[in-house]
């Protein structure tokens, strides 16, 4: 989008150069970013509202600092020494009337008045708190660790509100046994004794329950179960709690050696189960009446479709059993704020996923009757998304919001009595919705406008027309101030790290407060990366890109291509942001200044284009993807004056992977390819990112043998380089010797590999970032202008 931006954000915006003023060098690219000068991290206000705060890297150094500037304007400062403890944390949590504020900062509680500034510091301790939250009648709880529950009163204290354990009741009735029934039976001594013993145990436990000088007796789970998560009802009377089978088989975890240690001596380490070694285990899940102690299981079976099976068909082809009964489910994300109560302790609701993650179910818990009463179905054929999960109680303790892409994106939903009904529609994305202090309006991050593009947006917390408040194209997070006048805002663009500005509510007043970037690096003048679309003539519409390339072409000349693949495949990498890629970008800028053009292009499969987009690759992983690079070859041919004959492409992780498909699959489209820490046969890759794109291997082999590189090696003809770290952990260095090896055996020619030895997924050295990126650049040189 076009838009005039206020004066005081005019010293961000970077001016449109054909070449930058200071050749740029690989040196000064892959050097440690503090070249640069840090973005900044996460940010949040001070009680008052008259301050932010935020963390910025310190140079040379992986510790984070704490930095102050008056919300108003001036000078920001560091926070040092004692000063530090007046400071809070960030994502506070705000009482009924938002009269208080809790936070943990360093593991420990706090509670801040915001009437008169008060600060109450409530633990001390070595243990981490949790999951805070308050009740409506003032209380407020939190966990340390999954099993121990605190709850606190601002006169009654604090109070050991629940212990869980996964054990048997030491003192409770002993487990079925036939020999000891047939006991009982015979001998009414036995079964008297049995009786007392019973009694007074139950009196005991109700004595320490009645006695608040006392902790509450433990709630007992049974020792054939490992607690996953919990949650405490803010009132303190009922508990959740979510249960896997102990010692439930999680596969065979790798060892990855290590060859460069301080010792000297080789050394391995304990790396994740390969995918299909074992689904991860379903859970169980408890409710618990405090006042009694006893847990009562939580029935799964009213959840729609929990007795399907979407994976039947293929099952069936692949000669394995029918699924039998009732899919298993986890917590989302297996986490505790998976499980939310409301303020008065009245109900609860928990997101819940089936272990294939084809369903989502968003359900509440009326305690009163222990059963899970269904509230919104997701289901997917391909699968549900890792992100926007997010739900939350509305102030009535009635009503729930939450995120979902029912309609083909990520939109905001209202359930309360009677279907969920949308909020928010259209086809762009809501992230990060909160609630305003108010209670009126839902803010959130949206591409409105154009999934490139995105902002501060808003709806009326009733539904309404959804709009922008900000006009800054790249936005990445906000933060209500404590009152709800303001927002302070992180945002940044293509060649500025995240910085922060402050407005008001109504997006009025915009100002900046941090510009964190150094002299040297603000002395370039960049080359901004034009944001494109790519027409698809593979019925995928439109697919959006970067182009890097000179002010000014020359007639008649034809310029070799470069290709950039992102990584994760679920990424967004066009957009008016900072980019990920930060390095690459500069990168593109030199081989533009050397006679390149370079396209990097959010491809089917990528973040921030909904649903259909994400799900494409579902079980033909590198295929559609393939198809637009294409389209973009043909683009750059058509448009740009682009050398159909002189291309290259390259990327990390997921673009390593496209690298070995590009060449693989097409091979003498592309003369070059540099694939780094690159999946190379996704039989070895992890469980929860593979399983769902391309179900396990046992049911769908099909699909890894389509989605692998290693089994179109044979097709190799044109340049390929392999860089790899030798302690990634992610994707293991194992892959990239497989494909030496595959390579080897099958007498190819024309590739390389490069070792890194201290490397793990992300390089932290700026002399490994340097080797890579020279050898990638020579790779260039050699085939693409050189024509070898």
């Amino acid at each position: 989008m076009i838009r005039l931006l206020p004066l005081s954000l005019l010293l961000f915006v970077a001016p449109l150069a054909a070449q930058p003023a200071q050749e740029l060098t690989l040196d000064r690219i892959m050097d440690n970013p503090d070249w640069i000068g840090p973005p900044v991290e996460e940010a949040w206000w001070s009680w008052d509202g008259r301050r932010a705060h935020y963390n910025l890297k310190r140079e040379s150094s992986q510790i984070r600092d704490i930095w102050t500037v008056n919300a108003d304007g001036g000078a920001p400062r560091i926070v040092e020494g004692a000063d530090r403890a007046g400071i809070d944390a960030p994502r506070p949590v705000y009482d009924a009337t938002r009269s208080r504020a809790a936070f943990i900062r360093d593991g420990n509680v706090f509670v801040r008045d915001l009437r008169n500034g008060a600060l109450t510091q409530l633990t001390r301790s070595e243990a981490s708190a949790a999951s805070l939250l308050w009740g409506t009648d003032g209380a407020l709880v939190w966990r340390v660790g999954h099993d121990r529950w605190y709850r606190w009163t601002a006169g009654g204290g604090i109070t050991e509100a629940a212990v869980i354990k996964t054990q048997d009741d030491p003192a409770g009735p002993p487990r079925p046994d036939q020999l000891r029934e047939h006991q009982l039976r015979l001998f009414e001594t036995l079964r008297v004794e049995r009786a007392q013993q019973e009694a007074q145990r139950r009196q005991q436990q109700d004595w320490q329950r009645e006695d608040p000088s006392q902790p509450p007796p433990p709630v007992y789970l049974g020792g054939d179960v490992t607690l996953a998560a919990s949650a405490l009802s803010p009132d303190g009377r009922w508990l959740l709690a979510a249960t896997t089978p102990k010692g439930a088989d999680r596969g065979q975890t790798g060892k990855m050696p290590r060859f460069i240690t301080e010792s000297g001596y080789e050394e391995t380490e304990d790396v994740r189960t390969r995918v299909g070694r074992n689904d991860p285990a379903g859970m169980t899940l408890w409710l618990v009446d405090l006042r009694d102690g006893t847990p009562r299981k939580l029935d799964t079976g009213s959840l729609p479709g929990i007795s399907e099976d979407p994976l039947a068909d293929l099952r069936e082809a692949a000669g394995k059993d029918p699924l039998k009964g009732e899919r298993p489910v986890r917590l989302e994300g297996f986490r505790s704020d998976a499980m939310r109560w409301n303020g008065d302790g009245s109900r609860a609701a928990m997101m819940l996923h089936s272990v294939d993650n084809k369903d989502r179910w968003l359900v509440a818990v009326d305690p009163a009757d222990a059963r899970l009463e269904p509230v919104h179905r997701l289901t997917d054929p391909g699968w549900i998304n890792w992100n926007f999960n997010e739900f939350d109680w509305m102030p009535d303790n009635r009503s729930l919001w939450f995120l979902s892409e029912e309609s083909g994106h990520a939109h905001l939903y209202l359930a309360g009595n009677g279907r969920p009904r949308a909020l928010t529609s259209g086809p762009w994305e809501v992230a990060d919705p909160v609630l305003s202090a108010d209670g009126g309006r839902f803010l959130f991050v949206c591409n409105l406008a154009a999934p490139v593009d995105y902002e501060v947006c808003e709806v009326p917390a009733s539904g309404g027309q959804a709009r922008e408040i900000t006009r800054l194209d790249g936005v990445e997070a906000f933060v209500e101030s404590p009152d709800g006048s303001r927002l302070l805002v992180r945002h940044s663009s293509a060649y500025v790290p995240p910085q922060l500005a402050v407005m008001g509510a109504d997006g009025s007043g915009l100002a900046t407060l941090t510009d964190t970037r150094t002299d040297e690096y603000k002395a370039y003048q960049w080359l901004e990366p034009q944001i494109v679309q790519v027409p698809s003539r593979h019925g995928a519409g439109t697919v959006w890109g970067k182009y890097y390339g000179p002010a000014q072409m020359e007639p008649g000349r034809e310029y070799p291509i470069v290709l950039f693949v992102h990584g994760a495949g679920y990424l967004q990498n066009v957009h008016h942001r900072w980019p990920t890629y930060f390095r690459e970008q500069m990168f593109h800028n030199m081989l533009v200044q050397q006679g390149y053009i370079v396209l990097d292009l959010d491809y089917r499969g990528s973040a921030g284009y909904g649903r259909d987009w994400r799900t494409a690759i579902y079980r033909q992983m590198g295929h559609p993807e393939l198809e637009d690079y294409l389209d973009g070859i043909d683009w750059l041919v058509a448009e740009r004056q682009g050398n159909r004959d002189r291309v290259g492409i390259y990327g990390g992780s997921y673009g390593g992977f496209m690298t070995f498909m590009a060449l693989f699959r097409e091979p003498g489209t592309f003369k070059a390819g540099a694939a780094l820490r690159p999946v190379v046969d996704w039989h070895h890759y992890n469980h929860p990112y593979t399983a769902n794109i391309l179900n396990t291997p046992e049911i769908d082999p099909e699909a890894y043998r389509k989605s692998s590189p290693i089994e179109y090696a044979e097709n190799l003809q044109d340049h390929l380089l392999i860089a790899h770290g030798m302690i990634d952990n992610n994707v293991f260095y194992q892959d990239s010797v497989l494909m030496a090896q595959r390579l080897i055996e099958l007498r190819k020619d024309k590739w390389e590999m490069a070792s890194y030895p201290l490397e793990r997924h992300a390089y932290q050295h700026a002399d490994s970032w340097y080797d890579q990126y020279r050898r990638i650049h020579e790779l260039f040189e050699r085939v693409l202008k050189d024509g070898e």
